[in-house]
């Protein structure tokens, strides 16, 4: 099969086009022939080297990690898809490639794809709608009248983000450039702050629940804007010991995270408000609850580019530069 390869880990290191094996399918698992690949920031990062601690990859490897296609092959043991399937997921760690021909999904990852959705619009979904999920509705428990401030609303996770809240009830802050303000009130933002012209600190207050995706010092500055009782989600780190334990990282990578987030763990305490690290994890079960949203009309995907196989480098390239709104888009088949 054709796919984008990582030899070794890189800043900006090109993937080289290559001839490869199928993967070999387990008993859990179904072979998907890859129609479109969702592109994610997390893509880079592990290419970069980020990662090497907390996923350490066996190289050379196959990135991606969003799949729309249609299943080829089921294994043994897998009952609810059967070949013909048209199918979406998040790829699990370790099992990740999607930046290829044919991928193996495991069953328990796996949903059908969304029948008003195109393949394209599909591949889109999986890691930012799951991100998003695991944030708000898993670990923030976020509830109709409460405030959640969602961080770069133009982007992939945020784009998804913003209606999820909506649909849950909430009134719904975030930050993007005056250009993007419409489309982020089209989505259902309450409240839009240029982080050009406003610090979002002077304008926000009593927040229940915030989604933090920027750097550090963003980190600090959301605590701020947090009643007590208030949680900060962050998606960009740092990773904090739950994490770590969940992750069954060796010991000395756990005291790593414990050290690298204990500042901004203390800090949170003390302004009584809780801190937690979310790295999404695939669940097909909740991606059928956002497929349901989907075919409702609830929550719709926005894509800004979609490239063609070949241009799988040139995709990762655009996605890094940081400025695409929503999502982008490889189109494999």
């Amino acid at each position: 099969m054709k796919a984008f390869v990582l030899d070794r880990y890189g800043k900006k290191r090109p993937l080289r086009a290559a001839e490869m094996p199928t993967p070999e399918l387990r008993d859990d698992e179904v072979l998907v022939e890859v129609h479109a690949a969702g592109v994610n920031l997390l893509d880079s990062k592990i290419r970069d080297g980020e990662f090497k601690l907390i996923l350490p990859y066996r190289l050379p490897m196959v990135l991606g990690h969003d799949v729309a296609g249609v299943v080829v092959e089921a294994g043994s043991r897998v009952r609810q898809f059967k070949p013909g399937d048209e199918v979406y997921a998040r790829v699990d760690d370790f099992r990740i490639g999607t930046f290829a021909e044919f991928v193996p999904v495991k069953e328990t990852s796996l949903a059908l794809k969304p029948k008003n959705l195109t393949m394209e619009e599909a591949a889109s979904i999986p890691l930012v709608s799951l991100t998003a999920w695991q944030a708000l509705v898993e670990k923030a428990g976020l509830k109709k009248g409460q405030k959640v401030f969602i961080q770069a609303g133009s982007g992939g996770v945020g784009t998804f983000a913003i209606q999820l809240a909506k649909q849950l009830g909430a009134t719904v802050a975030t930050t993007t450039s005056a250009s993007n303000a419409a489309l982020v009130k089209s989505l259902g933002a309450d409240a839009v702050i240029d982080y050009r012209a406003q610090d979002f600190e002077d304008v926000l207050q009593d927040y229940d629940v915030v989604l933090n995706s920027q750097d550090g010092k963003t980190l600090e500055k959301s605590l701020r804007v947090l009643k007590r009782g208030g949680k900060l989600i962050s998606i960009s780190g740092p990773p904090d010991p739950e994490f770590g334990k969940e992750s069954g990282a060796p010991g000395f990578v756990k005291l790593v995270m414990r050290l690298l987030s204990a500042g901004i763990r203390r800090r949170a305490k003390a302004r009584g408000v809780g801190f937690s690290f979310l790295f999404m994890r695939a669940d097909g079960s909740q991606l059928r609850e956002i497929t349901s949203l989907i075919e409702a009309g609830a929550v719709r995907p926005v894509i800004d580019r979609v490239f063609p196989f070949a241009s799988t480098n040139e995709a990762l390239a655009y996605v890094e530069a940081g400025r695409a709104k929503g999502k982008v888009v490889i189109k494999v088949k």
